[in-house]
């Protein structure tokens, strides 16, 4: 339903869409926002052979603001084309924010479901965790995946347990059989973060059948939460249960050098919707600008992934960016496979179609002017003890005593890394490395994509410099 805020919003969204300039930082591969700031993908899908990514938009403030949804399509998954925001909050169920959620596509129809966030106004003494919030599951559908039928709420705060806060989001839907089923993350009054799994004949009317969470207190709250099952491409009949969270409030040990907030998963046991027991938790990226994932099927069934390269509540580095009048992207679209056990994650193939100028070398390499390339290093001697990748200068990925490092040289905020520092995790071993860099981005896939790490950084010259004794060394430019 169009309302005279909706037609406001989008005359004004229009308008800085159309003054925007985002600077020599802009992308050229990964889908980023037209102006103001972008996080988590939503409703991500292939619908009708177009692939459709969804984004959290606040156009008007690259700091963030109220939440609506943009969207972009793409053919191939690496060229992005922006075609408008559809969802604005324009509703009394959604008027703080159209939040996170998903696209479940069936018989040519994708039904989306997201949060719809209300905050009160009447008491200066709320919370937001446990009163004065309204976290409202949302659907509506689309039959040509740009405009969308009446939006109703299927969920509110009185259907979530009890004892949970009013911090219950990101819908993510599937069907298995005759029914259909939706994960959603919540923050227990405890501050024990779990997923609450739902279950409908008709994706309208929703009971909940399952809560999920670890034995012992691991965070606070589970947002983005995602369920897939993933075959074992090295074990005939195997198959990988995926429970992905994205965990607020991890501290102490090894999480107090990482991120303010984590993204992973738990290999699951047993059935999601009754008895279960979910295997240690491990990172999806161990680089600074990763969060909230979400996966979807492609129509010829390979399992996509897309992260949102950045992080929320972050205060120790910056985005220069800003200063252009946007904020974040996303990650490349990545495959998920298992190998005997073993959950892996590499670019999608269809990126190689952009590769041009192909440099080899045995041992190292040196390229100048790069804005965006594809590195690939492999055939490393079985006792290598040391090798390092340097990016313009400034961002070294080393390898040494077991341990795979990511570093930024000049750690001031005014540096190529804008405050990023060191990033590092143990290996045992190096079979590969694959680093795909963009005007202002890296990701970095280690043995198969068993290991990755995501950042962001901002050359004022851009290169690359490789010393990998005995490695094969081959880079490809990227270009559009």
């Amino acid at each position: 339903m169009t309302t005279a805020l909706t037609k406001d919003l989008d005359h004004l969204r229009a308008l800085v869409e159309n003054q925007a300039d985002p600077g020599r930082y802009a992308q050229r591969f990964h889908l980023m926002p037209p102006v103001g700031w972008l996080n988590d993908p939503n409703g991500l899908c292939q619908f009708k052979g177009t692939y459709h990514a969804f984004f959290q938009y606040s156009p008007f403030d690259a700091e963030g603001g109220v939440k609506m949804w943009g969207h972009s399509e793409s053919r191939d998954m690496v060229a992005w084309d922006y075609v408008g925001t559809p969802l604005y909050p324009d509703q009394p169920f959604d008027v703080s924010g159209v939040y996170s959620g998903c696209a479940y596509v069936e018989d040519d129809v994708m039904n989306v479901f997201y949060t719809g966030n209300v905050k009160r106004l009447e008491s200066d003494d709320y919370d937001y965790v446990n009163e004065g919030r309204e976290a409202n599951t949302i659907r509506t559908t689309s039959t040509d995946g740009r405009t969308f039928e009446r939006r109703h709420v299927v969920l509110d705060n009185k259907d979530y347990p009890a004892d949970d806060t009013e911090h219950v989001r990101d819908p993510k839907v599937w069907r298995e059989g005759d029914k259909y089923y939706m994960v959603q993350g919540a923050r227990r009054e405890d501050d024990h973060g779990e997923v609450l799994v739902f279950a409908s004949p008709d994706m309208e009317k929703w009971e909940l059948v399952n809560r999920i969470t670890t034995e012992y207190p691991f965070g606070y709250m589970w947002e983005c939460p995602d369920y897939f099952e993933v075959p074992d491409l090295m074990l005939e009949g195997e198959t990988a249960k995926v429970l992905s969270v994205s965990p607020q409030g991890l501290e102490g040990g090894d999480w107090d050098r990482r991120n303010v907030y984590q993204s992973g998963y738990f290999v699951l046991r047993g059935d999601v919707r009754r008895k279960y027991r979910l295997q240690p938790f491990a990172l999806w990226d161990a680089g600074f600008d990763f969060y909230a994932p979400q996966t979807f099927q492609a129509q010829d069934g390979r399992r996509i992934l897309i992260g949102w390269m950045g992080m929320p509540d972050e205060k120790t580095y910056v985005n220069p960016t800003v200063e252009d009048g946007w904020q974040h992207c996303f990650t490349l679209p990545r495959e998920v496979t298992v190998r005997y056990g073993r959950v892996c994650q590499w670019p999608v193939r269809e990126l190689e179609r952009y590769r041009t100028n192909l440099r080899e070398g045995k041992g190292e390499l040196v390229a100048r002017d790069a804005p965006a390339f594809d590195l690939v290093l492999d055939g490393f001697p079985e006792h290598l003890n040391f090798a390092y990748v340097k990016l313009a200068g400034q961002l070294a990925i080393t390898w040494g005593s077991g341990v795979l490092e990511l570093r930024f040289l000049d750690e001031s905020k005014d540096g190529v890394g804008a405050g990023r520092r060191v990033r590092y995790e143990h290996l045992n071993g190096l079979r590969n490395v694959r680093i795909v860099g963009d005007a202002s981005s890296v990701e970095v896939f280690v043995n198969d994509g068993e290991l990755t790490f995501s950042t962001r950084y901002y050359p004022q010259e851009y290169g690359v410099t490789v010393d990998a004794p005995g490695a094969h060394v081959r880079m490809w430019d990227l270009v559009r």
